[in-house]
C-alpha cells in the first residue's frame, strides 16, 4: 500500500472503546466493503469500509471482523478473517496480507482464512444473545444496492431468528466523532498534502490551462505524497462550467 499505516495501538484502543458500548454477551460482526465490477474482467478500485478499518486497520477486500468480549473461548474474543492468497492471486491482484502481517497491522492475535468463517461464527453464536451488525445509517444514503453488511444481516436473521439484533452504526457515530491523537495527526497530514496540492496549482495556473490539467496537478501531488485518493472528487470549473449557468440552471460539466 502507498500510505504509511498508523500504529496498531489506534485500532486496539478503538476496539476497546467499541466493545465497552455494547451489551453483555454480544457478538459484533463487521464486513469489508464490496468489490464492484467495471467490465467483464475488471473491478473498480477497492475502497475499504471506514468502520472495518477503524476497528482493525485492515485495508483489504473480503475481510471480516468478529468481536465477542464475553466469548467463553478466549482465542475467539477478537477474530479476523482474511482472503487466503496463492501464486495466481499474487500475480493478478498483488500482495495480500499474511497472517503475521495482519496481526501486526491490527493487533489481533486470532487470524483465520475465510473458509473457516462459517464454522467459527456458528460456534460463537451458540453462546451469544445479541448480534451487532453494521449498516449505512446516513440519512443521505439511498439503499438501491444490497451492500455486503446488509446481505449478511438478512442471511443471519433467516438462520438465527431468535437472537436479538442490534445496530452498530450509532456506536460508530458516537465514537468516531471524537478523534484520538493518532487520528488528529493523520488529519493534519491530509491537510498538509492538500495544501501542497493547492500551492502546486497556484504556480501552474495561467491563461490557456484547462480544467483537466489542473485536476492532473492535484492528483500528481496527492500520489507523490502517498495519499490513496480524494476525500471527494475535485470540482474544477471555469467559464460556462462554473457554478450556475444561464437562467439559474446548473451548467453542464465539460
Amino acid at each position: 500500500m502507498k500510505y504509511i499505516a498508523p500504529e496498531n495501538k489506534l485500532f486496539i484502543e478503538n476496539r476497546h472503546r467499541f466493545v465497552s458500548n455494547i451489551k453483555s454477551n454480544s457478538i459484533v460482526i463487521i464486513h469489508s466493503n464490496d468489490e464492484f465490477p467495471k467490465s467483464g474482467d475488471g473491478l473498480l478500485t477497492f475502497k475499504q469500509s471506514p468502520d472495518l478499518f477503524y476497528l482493525s486497520g485492515i485495508d483489504q477486500e473480503q475481510s471480516i471482523l468478529i468481536l465477542f468480549p464475553d466469548s467463553p473461548i478466549l482465542a475467539y474474543r477478537e477474530v479476523l478473517f482474511l482472503k487466503q492468497t496463492n501464486e495466481r492471486i499474487a500475480v493478478w491482484e498483488g500482495h495480500k496480507y499474511t497472517k503475521e502481517e495482519a496481526k501486526q497491522a491490527s493487533g489481533i492475535e486470532s487470524i483465520f482464512w475465510l473458509d473457516e468463517y462459517e464454522a467459527i461464527l456458528n460456534l460463537l453464536l451458540n453462546y451469544a444473545e445479541n448480534i451487532y451488525l453494521n449498516s449505512n445509517d446516513n440519512d443521505r444514503y439511498s439503499h438501491t444496492v444490497p451492500y455486503r453488511d446488509l446481505r449478511l444481516a438478512l442471511d443471519l436473521k433467516n438462520i438465527f431468528p431468535l437472537h436479538q439484533y442490534k445496530r452498530a452504526a450509532p456506536i460508530f457515530r458516537k465514537l468516531r466523532a471524537i478523534k484520538s491523537e493518532i487520528e488528529i495527526a493523520q488529519i493534519k497530514t491530509a491537510c498538509q498534502i492538500t495544501e501542497s496540492a493547492f500551492r502546486r496549482v497556484l504556480k501552474f495556473v495561467k491563461p490557456g490551462v484547462t480544467e483537466y490539467e489542473i485536476e492532473a496537478e492535484i492528483i500528481h501531488e496527492f500520489i507523490k505524497n502517498r495519499a490513496t485518493g480524494h476525500a471527494y472528487n475535485p470540482i474544477i470549473a471555469s467559464g460556462a462550467s462554473a457554478c450556475i449557468g444561464r437562467r439559474g440552471r446548473p451548467a453542464p460539466r465539460t
